[in-house]
């Protein structure tokens, strides 16, 4: 039989019930026996003051003989199921005895139940059996001439208390038929959805991820069943984009590899003549160049997942940055015929940040700009200070982003189909580099794009504390 929790737990509630029911039993069986006792005593005690009252010193007073006495306390025994006695102070048996020919009681001392109204023993060795002891003096004329004594096995009480107690098997069966079908109704409702997560998890295991519990339950294990949904929704989206990634940087690598390969081999088999292998000779070196920074854009991605994107914050100009990252672009801007405007709200604006990660995230977006701008078409950088942030701007007026395109912009290796058809030097890691920059820096990044019109990107960056007025 497989060790299942579900037997372990009924194992551990019915180990529990039980020792709880010997623990409660033992206390309410104690307290039951004195309540009992207790009750007994006083009752009895009330039986010898009216008999001490009504036969004692009537006897005492010359009123009744001893064999009429004797009888009246015969008809005591037989209804009180004790022995009563009447005793000398000496200890003299008058009326009534435990055993035939017994005269007196040994060592009889009246005192001996000044701390209470009652006792428990032997009476001093009478009885080989634990007795519940009373006395009560009988008076006559203001002397106590003897002592109304009764006796009642203890053994007696005792049986009264356990017949009590024995009402107690009947609560636990009780208790055990109403647990049974609560185990019942809990293994019912515990046991089936675990099986299906359980079975939900095998397959997960076996790399099907499209499974879901759907117990639409809000407890504990309906919490647990969406965490694993959730899980595996996400499993499944991480392996598609995996599967996306391998396909993405095995076409990013193989095209520029197989241009490589084929103009050296034309080369050197002779079929590009060698006034043209120049030209060819650049075309590579612009192919080396692609994979050059598909590799570092990699690297870069690689260790922000490693090391959380550690940031080298300091104090510098913006505008400084944006202007040497401009300068960059000249030969492609040249080529386009793309001219920038600038528009800067100070002569400098110093932010509190990364100057390298920010340099980054300038270049990529002036290359994605430029990537997507139309021809003889411009690209405006503004910077401006809004209260304690510098806000940057860089618009183009180029093809723009499809409407369904730009929440996905920022995944890792995702390209438009109007950027695959435009410009397929891309890595499609630039924006996401840019996100992940802006995102380290607690810091927002938007974009507002127009199909046909252009786009542009905003993002905002910590104004720094102080001033550098000797820039100005």
């Amino acid at each position: 039989m497989k060790n299942r929790l579900i037997y372990k737990f009924i194992s551990g509630f019915i180990a529990a019930l039980l020792l709880s029911f010997l623990t409660i039993s033992l206390a309410v069986n104690h307290m039951t026996y004195r309540h009992i006792l207790e009750d007994e005593a006083d009752s009895l005690y009330h039986e010898a003051t009216i008999i001490a009252d009504s036969y004692g010193s009537t006897y005492f007073g010359g009123n009744m003989s001893p064999e009429s006495l004797q009888n009246q306390f015969a008809a005591l025994n037989a209804y009180l199921g004790c022995d009563i006695m009447l005793l000398a102070n000496d200890g003299k048996i008058i009326i009534g005895s435990p055993e035939p020919g017994l005269d007196y009681v040994e060592d009889f001392d009246p005192t001996d139940g000044a701390a209470g109204h009652h006792q428990i023993g032997y009476f001093y060795n009478t009885y080989d059996e634990k007795q519940l002891t009373v006395f009560y003096p009988v008076e006559y004329r203001y002397a106590v001439l003897g002592y109304i004594v009764i006796n009642k096995p203890v053994s007696w009480i005792k049986a009264d208390a356990n017949a009590v107690f024995n009402y107690n098997y009947i609560t636990l069966a009780i208790a055990f038929g109403f647990s049974g079908i609560l185990i019942f109704i809990f293994y019912i409702s515990i046991n089936k959805p675990l099986r299906k997560l359980t079975g939900a998890t095998e397959r997960y295991a076996k790399g099907d991820f499209s499974v879901k519990s759907r117990l639409g339950r809000n407890d504990e294990i309906g919490r647990l069943a969406d965490s694993l949904d959730y899980m595996a929704s996400e499993i499944e989206s991480l392996n598609g984009y995996q599967t996306k990634f391998l396909a993405n940087i095995s076409h990013d690598f193989r095209s520029p590899l197989t241009s490589i390969k084929g103009y050296l081999e034309a080369m050197l088999d002779g079929t590009i003549p060698l006034q043209m292998q120049e030209k060819y000779l650049n075309i590579v070196i612009s192919e080396t160049e692609r994979l050059t920074k598909l590799t570092n854009n990699l690297l870069t991605m690689n260790n922000f997942n490693e090391n959380g994107m550690v940031l080298d914050i300091g104090d510098f100009d913006i505008i400084k940055i944006i202007k040497q990252t401009i300068e960059t672009f000249e030969g492609e801007c040249e080529k386009k015929l793309i001219k920038f405007k600038l528009v800067f709200s100070e002569k400098a604006l110093y932010v509190n940040a990364d100057q390298s990660k920010i340099q980054q995230v300038i270049y990529n977006l002036i290359d994605n700009a430029i990537k997507f701008s139309n021809s003889d078409s411009s690209i405006i950088i503004s910077a401006s200070e809004k209260g304690d942030k510098i806000s940057v701007s860089i618009k183009d007026f180029g093809i723009g982003i499809p409407k369904e395109s730009i929440s996905k912009i920022w995944e890792r290796f995702y390209k438009t189909d109007l950027s695959r058809g435009k410009d397929k030097k891309g890595t499609g890691l630039g924006l996401s580099i840019v996100k992940d920059i802006i995102t380290a820096h607690k810091e927002y990044i938007d974009v507002v794009s127009t199909e046909g019109v252009g786009t542009e990107f905003i993002f905002a960056l910590p104004k720094a504390k102080t001033e550098r007025d000797e820039f100005i």
